[in-house]
C-alpha cells in the first residue's frame, strides 16, 4: 500500500512541477514579448488531483481547496526541495544594467544556491510586474486572512505578509508531503514538549467511581465536541477548547490519565516542559508560549502542564515592576488558553496553588486522592498477580493494600524493585519479604514512619 501511495505522490508532484515549469516559461516569455502561445498564465490550467491518490500532497489540495494563486505560491514554495533547477530561469541578468530583474523578486539565502522564491515572484508570474490591477488584486489575496499562511501551510517572518518574504513551507506540511503521516514535532526549543504515550488501556487506570465518571466526562468532551459545536451550531455560545485542572499527590495517576485521553481519541499528547518555556526576561515567556500554541494549534493535540505552579500560580500584588509583569503573564495566558481549541490540561499537587483566574475558566478540576484500600487492593493484584508469584501466596496483597498507604506511583516502584530481586534469581517468584524492603525504601522517601 505504501508503494502504491508513493507512486500516485510521484505522479500528482511531476504533474504539478511540470505546470510550474510551464508557467514560469510562459511568464517570462509574455514579459519579455517573446513567441508565445499563451496570453496569459492562467491559460495553463491546474492539473487535476487523481482520484486514487491518498498522498499527503493530494490531502493537502483536497483540503483546502486552494485558489489558481495559492496552489502557485504552494508549488513554488515545496519546488525548492524537489527540483530547484525548475527556478534557474529567473537567474538571468539584466544586461543594461548587469544586475538581477528586481521584478523576478527572490531573496538571498546563504544556506542555499540558486533562486529562493518570494512572494513577488508569484505576482510577477501572475503579471504583475506592470500591471498594478493584477499586483493589487495578488496583494490583497495574501493579506486577507489566506489560507496558505493562516493553517499553517507556508510560515511568515512578518504580519502582515510583504511581498518580499520568502516562500518557505512549515517543518509541519513539508513533513506531510515527505512522509503521507500525521505531522508530530519533536522537541525543540520553538516547542519544547515531549509526546506522552502509555501502553496501558483506560481498565487500567484505577480510580474512585466518581473520579472516572468527570475523566469520562472529558473524552466524551473529546469524542462529541465537532458534533455539539459544529453540526448543532452550540459554536455561537460554547468555545472549541477545553479546559481542567487535575491535582492530588505524585504518583496518583495524573500522567496516566492525560494520556489515556489521547489514546481514547487517537491524538498526541504533549508534556509541556515549562523549564524552556518560562524566562527571567521580560516578554520571552509570553514569547515561548505564543510559539507553542501556535504550532498546536487547531491540531487537535493535547497539552499536558505538569507541575503547573511555575506558570499558573496565584497572582502577585502590583507593588514592583517584576509583580506587574507576572501579572501580564498571566492576562496572557488567560487569553491563549481561552482561544486554543484543543485540550489543556494542568496539573499540580495542590488545587489552592493555582491562581483562580485560570480555575473560574476550567470546565472541570478533578482530584487524584491516594487510593484507598478498594484501589490499593486492585492495583497490587493487577501490579504483582499478572506476572509474578507470591512465595507466602496472593493473599498477602490483601493484607499489604490494607496496612500499607502508597499511591500507584509507589507501588510500580516497589514492583520494580521486586523485579530486579526475581531477575537476579532467575525465576518469576517474589518474597513477601522483598515486597516489604520496597515498601520500606518508599516510606523512607517520603519520610513516613514504616511499621
Amino acid at each position: 500500500m505504501e508503494s502504491i501511495t508513493n507512486k500516485q505522490t510521484q505522479i500528482t508532484l511531476q504533474s504539478d512541477i511540470l505546470w510550474l515549469e510551464a508557467v514560469i516559461e510562459t511568464a517570462i516569455a509574455l514579459y519579455f514579448n517573446n513567441e508565445n502561445e499563451y496570453k496569459s498564465i492562467k491559460e495553463l490550467k491546474l492539473p487535476d488531483i487523481i482520484e486514487e491518490d491518498r498522498s499527503g500532497y493530494a490531502q493537502i489540495l483536497r483540503r483546502y481547496n486552494l485558489v489558481f494563486e495559492e496552489r502557485l505560491m504552494f508549488i513554488m514554495a515545496l519546488i525548492r526541495h524537489l527540483k530547484p533547477q525548475s527556478l534557474d530561469l529567473f537567474l538571468i541578468k539584466n544586461k543594461a544594467l548587469e544586475t538581477e530583474f528586481s521584478e523576478f523578486g527572490g531573496s538571498k539565502d546563504e544556506t542555499q544556491h540558486g533562486f529562493v522564491p518570494t512572494l513577488e515572484t508569484v505576482c510577477f508570474l501572475l503579471g504583475g510586474a506592470n500591471n498594478i490591477e493584477i499586483r493589487m488584486a495578488f496583494m490583497r489575496i495574501v493579506y486577507e486572512n489566506n489560507n496558505l499562511y493562516k493553517e499553517g501551510i507556508l510560515e511568515a517572518k512578518k504580519q502582515p505578509v510583504e511581498l518580499n518574504e520568502p516562500l518557505q513551507l512549515s517543518e509541519e506540511f513539508l513533513g506531510i508531503i515527505i512522509t503521507n503521516k500525521k505531522y508530530v514535532p519533536k522537541y525543540n526549543s520553538k516547542f519544547p514538549a515531549e509526546e506522552i504515550t502509555t501502553k496501558m488501556d483506560w481498565d487500567d487506570l484505577i480510580l474512585e467511581t466518581s473520579i472516572k465518571n468527570q475523566l469520562i466526562e472529558v473524552k466524551e468532551w473529546l469524542e462529541h465536541s465537532d458534533l455539539i459545536l459544529n453540526q448543532w451550531k452550540l459554536n455561537k455560545t460554547l468555545k472549541p477548547g477545553y479546559r481542567v485542572l487535575f491535582y492530588g499527590s505524585p504518583g496518583t495517576g495524573k500522567t496516566l490519565a492525560a494520556t489515556l485521553l489521547g489514546k481514547a481519541i487517537e491524538t498526541p499528547v504533549f508534556r509541556i516542559d515549562l523549564s524552556m518555556i518560562v524566562s527571567k526576561y521580560i516578554g520571552e515567556t509570553e514569547k515561548n508560549l505564543g510559539r507553542l500554541f501556535d504550532i498546536a494549534s487547531s491540531k487537535g493535540w493535547i497539552l499536558f502542564f505538569d507541575e503547573a505552579d511555575a506558570l499558573f500560580s496565584k497572582r502577585t500584588d502590583t507593588n514592583t515592576s517584576n509583580d506587574r509583569h507576572a501579572n501580564q503573564e498571566v492576562a496572557y495566558l488567560l487569553q491563549r488558553i481561552e482561544s486554543f481549541d484543543g485540550l489543556v490540561v494542568l496539573a499540580t499537587n495542590l488545587q489552592t496553588n493555582i491562581d483562580e483566574a485560570f480555575l473560574r475558566r476550567f470546565q472541570n478540576t478533578i482530584n487524584f486522592p491516594k487510593p484507598k484500600y478498594r484501589e490499593r487492593k486492585i492495583l497490587w493484584e493487577n501490579l504483582v498477580s499478572n506476572t509474578f508469584e507470591v512465595e507466602e501466596g496472593q493473599e498477602v496483597l490483601d493484607t499489604i493494600a490494607r496496612d500499607y498507604e502508597l499511591s500507584g506511583g509507589e507501588m510500580i516502584n516497589v514492583l520494580r524493585y521486586c523485579a530486579i530481586r526475581a531477575a537476579n534469581k532467575g525465576e518469576k517468584k517474589i518474597s513477601f519479604t522483598n515486597i516489604m524492603t520496597g515498601i520500606k525504601r518508599e516510606y523512607k522517601k517520603s519520610n513516613k514512619t514504616f511499621n
